[in-house]
């Protein structure tokens, strides 16, 4: 596992997946303007307290979101500095630069604007 920018691969993948599904963007979406009941997020959503269960397991699991339980209730809140060190991580590997931040394992000796053949 390689170290990167504020974590691992394998941490920037999980925030990643956990991004990709509409509903946990949604999800990012309402947590975006404050902490959210669990209660509250399925009333948002035409999905089965089970499937919240599981976007919400995705989402605290990555980092991306934290929890907390309050008596019964569990309360859900955005972790804007796993948001924030995860868009760092990005505008780092899209900086178009000369040498790469890992190792390609290409075997190609020709120009960069010719094909590999």
């Amino acid at each position: 596992m390689k170290m990167n920018m504020h974590g691992t691969t394998t941490n920037h993948l999980l925030k990643l997946k956990a991004l990709s599904d509409e509903t946990r963007l949604d999800i990012i979406n309402l947590l975006s303007s404050g902490p959210l009941c669990a209660c509250d997020i399925l009333e948002s959503f035409q999905i089965t307290q089970p499937t919240l269960s599981y976007h919400m397991k995705l989402l605290t699991t990555s980092g991306l979101v934290s929890s907390e339980k309050a008596g019964k209730w569990i309360y859900y809140a955005l972790n804007f500095d796993e948001m924030e060190h995860l868009l760092e991580y990005l505008r780092t590997i899209s900086t178009n630069r000369s040498v790469p931040l890992v190792s390609s394992n290409a075997k190609c000796k020709h120009n960069t604007a010719d094909r590999c053949k």
